[in-house]
Formats: C-alpha cells, structure tokens, sequence
C-alpha cells in the first residue's frame, strides 16, 4: 500500500498509509489523545476524525481544548441533534439546514403547527436524551441520484433542491447521527455523547423564508446557543441578561429619547430628550472638527442619476440606494434621481468648482450629512441598523505624498474623540480590495500599499479584514469594544484613487500640470444614529452628565417649598445646567423613582430645611447616599459637570 507522510504541528513527520483517518493517527500517538480527540486539520481544512487522508499533508489534531474547532463541531452537533429531536416528536416535520452561528445554530423547519416556547423545554429533553444515548456519528459520501432518491422517497423536498445547490464534482456527504440523517459538508463529532448536555439552551422561535425568498412559504427557525462547559454557558446567559437591561430600545422608551413606527421603518422619531443628546454629540463634533481645520458643507439629499453613474455608485451599489422618479414639468420622460446613501460624490462636486492648486491641500471638507440606504427590514435593529441616518462625514483631498501624514492625523483626532467620549482604546481592522470594486489592479495594490504604510508609519497595528474594503477603496475599521465585551465598528478611513478620477476632479500640481487628487473618506462616530445607540448600551442608560438630555431635577418635598425649587432651577439654568422642576404633588420617594428610572444623573430634593438654610439634598444616580450642599456650591459644581469635555 502506498505511504503518505503526516506533518505535526512541530515539525515532526510521520509516515502512514494512505487512507488512514485522523482518528487512526490520534489512536498511532497515544490512547489518551484517541480518547480526547475531536477531529484535525488537514492542510488548513477541518477534518472529520473519520474522514481517510490520501496524500501527504500537515496535521493538527485537535481536543475541546481548541476553542475554535470545538465550538464549531459542538454547535453543529447540537444543530443536528436539535433537528432530530423535531423529527422524533413531530415525524411529518420537513427540515432544511442548520448552520452554525456565532454563539449557537439555528435550524429552520418547515411544519403545519406553530412551535409554541413550551415546545422548547420538550426538544432539549429530547436532547439530552439523545447525547445520552452515545450513538455513533458515521458518514459516507453518494452519488447524487442515490441522494436526490433517498430524500424523494423521504419526502424532503428542501434537501433535494440543497442537492441542485452543490456544485458538480462537490462530494455530497451524508452524515447519520443514529437513525437520523442529514446532508452536511461536516466535520461532525465521533458519537452523540461528546457533546456536552449541560452546556446548551434553546434560545426563541421566529419566522424565516427558505434561503430569504419572500416568495416563499415561511419556515419556523429555532435557535440554540452551545458551549463546552456548563460554566461557559452560564456566563454567555448573563451576559445576554447584562445585554437585555442595556438595550437601547429598552431604555429609549423608559428614558423618552425616541421611537420607531411601521411607516417609517427605519426611521428614528427623536423626541426632546434624545434630540438633546443628538444636538450635543453634534456641537462636540463640529467643535472638534473646525479646531483640526475641516471647513464644513452642506449638499443635496435627491441627486440625479448621472452622477451616481459617474460616480460608479449606480453600478456598484444601486441595490442599496432609495431611487426617486420625478415627472419633469414638459419632460418626455421620467427623471430618475436618488436619495444619496452617501455624501462623497457632492463633496468632489464642491471641490471642483474653482481652480485649486497643490496650494490648496490638503482640504478637509467636512458634512454632517444625512443619508438614505435600503436595509432589508429584518436587519434593522432599533436605532442601530437604519434607513436613514446622519454620519459625521469628512473627505481629505490630498496628494499622494500626504497620505501618510493625514492618516496620522487623523489617527491622533480619533483617539482624542474616542478618549473625550469614554473609549479610551480601540481596534482596528484593515479591509482590503472585495471582489466586486471600481478601478484597475495597479489602482487597487497602490492605495493597499499606501494605506499599510501610513499605518506602519503612524504606529497603527490593524487585523487583516481580507476582501471586505469599498467598492472604490481599502479602508480602516476602528472598533469599540463597550463595557460587557461587545465590540462595535464606528469610525472609518478609505483611502481613494477612483472616485476623484471617474468625476473629473483636478488641482495644478507644482509642475503647473493638472493632477488627480486623492481623496481619503473618513468618519469618528460613524452616524449619529448609531453612536447614540452604543452611548446608551455602554452607560446602562446612565450617560456622562455633559451629554445626559435631563441633568437635573429639583424636587419639592413640602409645597411650601415650591418658590425656593424655582430659584434653584433657575440659577441651574443661568449657569448653563439642564435642569427642571418637580412641584407636584407626590411623595418624594415617588418621584425619585420616576427620575431614577429616566436615568436622571441629578435629583436635588428640597423641603423646610433646605428653604431656611439655602441648601439643597443631593442624590446621584445610583448612589443611595445623599449629600446636603449649600446652593452657591452644587451650582458651581454641576456648572463644571456640564460643561462638554473639549471646553474644559
């Protein structure tokens, strides 16, 4: 029999047959790592422990150690665990497939009955029963009529048109756990009980269409979340219950910043409080950006179709832009225009009106530009996935030779931004050229090359993004990583040859020839939108004093005290201070619950003593203790407090 030579993490080789299987090499090493091992990686693939090795190769075997691999192998089990557990309960109940997410798997299935929660409780006793059952995983790989029979006679109609989506010469595998079957590329565990029946939950039910056809009947998706360990998944539980009582649409609500309503989907109504803070995050912004020379404009929201074209947005991105359809007075046709998904193309329109120079750069042209881009309505989410939306948009028109020190720049204003507004560190991710792009090669590995260097010159270190650049540009991602762990890309650095050249834009370079100016597109907070979203869930709600909507409330506690609460306020006001009164007539504890629950940063009470010695009691949010302070002092006090962090 033919040899083949097996290449271990180390360096060291071993000679086998072909044909053996990683769980003969794992068994060839020692019984323990046979016992342990979960499956290999087989020239960078994953690989089942049963599937043969025909040529020589590097291998890694790999245990629940391995986080990585053994998350994807758990939740894929658990996937199809979970499916025949279905199937066992309701045996008419079709599936389709069951992909493994990023803390868990959901499967979709097609049945008569909806699934109700109580149902959840009776699967995962299925569940268990199953991986308590230790039944053996095995796999083989058919033809693909003997498949495509096999689920004919099994009435799977799903699985038959997943047979039509594999690729000709593709192996269909067909994986067994027990009796149950199921079409899957794998790698799968060895038996059912590897996986362990502590470490998993069944999360929900909702609709979804097959492969997201709305032409399509709707199919009932269960979602589950897998770990190795029970103490895995107890922490991953009270992280979603930290998430659950940070949710900004929760707190929106109780805080009375905004809502959202089916006509208008994707659209935020803010209310007085949450346009506070919008108004405030933009005031900080535009102060920042004119002290760091960004001259700022504004242009228009419905654009005609010629320079979206021109542009390449209309070829490149057309499927996300709100398209306009206007009858022209005497027109012979209808003209088509679009509301624009972003505000680059404007800004070059600005930039060549007028001749510039090289004197004239760089030129930082700053919008706070308000944007429209379909987003299928399943993905959006409260005021952090939206159709509309405002962004703190910027475009650098520069040289060459000025890349490397406005990417700098840039770097340090960011930091400086992120620190003002709580973040005191970020990550960044460097997206480089997708596959559906504008321009030529030579554009695409210049502006790559450019880009890494200004990084490497700038100290930046970045993680690789492969093929998830602008259809014009790679660019940087810069990633906050909030209070409970969750990372959040908001601002952005593209750099651009394309755009520029495709509209016409020039300026006379020192050689008194014309030139082509880059074009670096950037943005701190990203939109508004969302950046509000992510101040909310990062405070719980309990947002810095400078940018909270309600500063302070001044509470009577007696009405004989009415007056001295107007003073209070009054002054509060004078110094620059949010603050209002509370005069009703309620029980103090009543209305420090109420505010407390809006997340007032600032309830000062006031009642007989406070009014004869010009004092008043102070209540922070979430202190339990109170403090009396003479008035003159908490007006100086908060009076620093609200004051905008670049102010001080």
């Amino acid at each position: 029999m033919a040899q083949i030579s097996l290449t271990f993490p180390d360096g060291n080789a071993r000679d086998y047959d072909a044909g053996v299987t990683p769980a003969e090499v794992a068994a060839s090493i020692s019984k323990s790592l046979s016992k342990k091992a979960i499956s290999a990686t087989v020239n960078g693939e994953h690989w089942d422990l049963a599937w043969p090795i025909n040529d020589s190769a590097s291998i890694a075997l790999h245990t629940l150690q391995d986080e990585e691999q053994a998350l994807e192998l758990i939740r894929h089990d658990f996937a199809h665990v979970m499916a025949r557990a279905v199937q066992e309960i309701w045996p008419y109940t079709k599936v389709t497939i069951g992909p493994v997410t990023d803390h868990g798997w959901f499967y979709d299935f097609d049945r008569e009955d909806s699934f109700t929660p109580e149902d959840l409780g009776v699967i995962e006793k299925k569940m268990k029963d199953i991986i308590n059952a230790r039944d053996a995983v095995r796999t083989e790989i058919w033809d693909r009529d003997r498949a495509r029979a096999f689920y004919e006679d099994s009435n799977e109609p799903y699985k038959v048109e997943l047979l039509d989506r594999i690729p000709e010469g593709a192996d269909i595998r067909m994986y067994w756990h027990g009796d149950w079957q199921d079409l899957c590329r794998g790698p799968h565990l060895q038996h059912t009980g590897q996986l362990p029946g502590d470490s998993f939950k069944l999360m929900g039910v909702s609709g979804a269409h097959w492969f997201g056809d709305t032409s399509r009947p709707m199919l009932q998706r269960i979602t589950g979340v897998g770990f190795r360990n029970r103490n895995e998944l107890k922490d991953h539980l009270n992280f979603l219950e930290e998430a659950a009582k940070r949710d900004h649409r929760k707190l929106g609500r109780e805080m009375d910043l905004f809502h959202l309503q089916p006509e208008a989907p994707g659209q935020i109504f803010w209310h007085p409080n949450g346009w506070t803070i919008y108004t405030m995050l933009q005031d900080y912004m535009r102060r920042a950006q004119k002290r760091d020379g960004y001259v700022e404009v504004n242009t228009p929201q419905v654009v005609d179709r010629k320079l979206w074209e021109a542009s390449g947005h209309w070829d490149k991105y057309q499927e996300n832009m709100f398209i306009v359809e206007v009858d022209e007075e005497h027109a012979r046709e209808k003209a088509v225009n679009a509301l624009k998904p972003m505000n680059c193309p404007c800004h070059v329109e600005i930039f060549k009106q007028g001749l510039k120079s090289y004197r004239d750069l760089p030129l930082r042209m700053a919008e706070f530009g308000s944007c429209n881009r379909y987003e299928p309505s399943g993905a959006l989410h409260g005021i952090m996935r939206v159709r509309g939306f405002t962004q703190d948009d910027a475009h650098i028109f520069c040289s060459e030779d000025m890349i490397e020190a406005e990417t700098e720049r840039f770097l340090n204003f960011l930091s400086a931004v992120y620190k003002d507004l709580g973040f005191e560190s970020f990550k960044v991710k460097f997206s480089d050229r997708p596959e559906v792009r504008a321009g030529t090669d030579e554009q695409w590995a210049k502006a790559d090359k450019l880009l890494a260097e200004a990084c490497d010159a700038a100290g930046c270190a970045y993680d690789l993004n492969p093929g998830e650049g602008a259809f014009y540009g790679p660019k940087l991602e810069f990633v906050l990583t909030d209070a409970i762990g969750r990372d959040w890309q908001c601002g952005t650095l593209q750099v651009d040859f394309i755009i520029p050249e495709r509209l016409g834009a020039t300026y006379i370079g020192t050689d008194g020839e014309k030139h082509t100016p880059v074009m670096l597109h950037r943005a701190c907070l990203g939109s508004f939108e969302r950046f509000i979203g992510i101040l909310i869930e990062e405070h719980s709600g309990k947002l810095p004093f400078w940018i909270a909507p309600r500063q302070v409330v001044v509470a009577s506690i007696t009405s004989e005290a009415d007056d001295y609460v107007q003073e209070v306020v009054a002054e509060l006001l004078a110094a620059g201070v949010r603050a209002e009164a509370d005069i009703r007539n309620e029980k103090i504890n009543y209305k420090v619950r109420e505010h407390s629950v809006g997340k007032v940063p600032v309830i000062l009470a006031v009642g007989h003593r406070e009014v004869e010695e010009r004092t008043v009691t102070v209540r922070r949010l979430g202190q339990k203790q109170t403090s009396v302070t003479g008035l003159t002092d908490i007006v100086s006090e908060l009076s620093k407090d609200a004051t905008p962090p670049d102010l001080l």
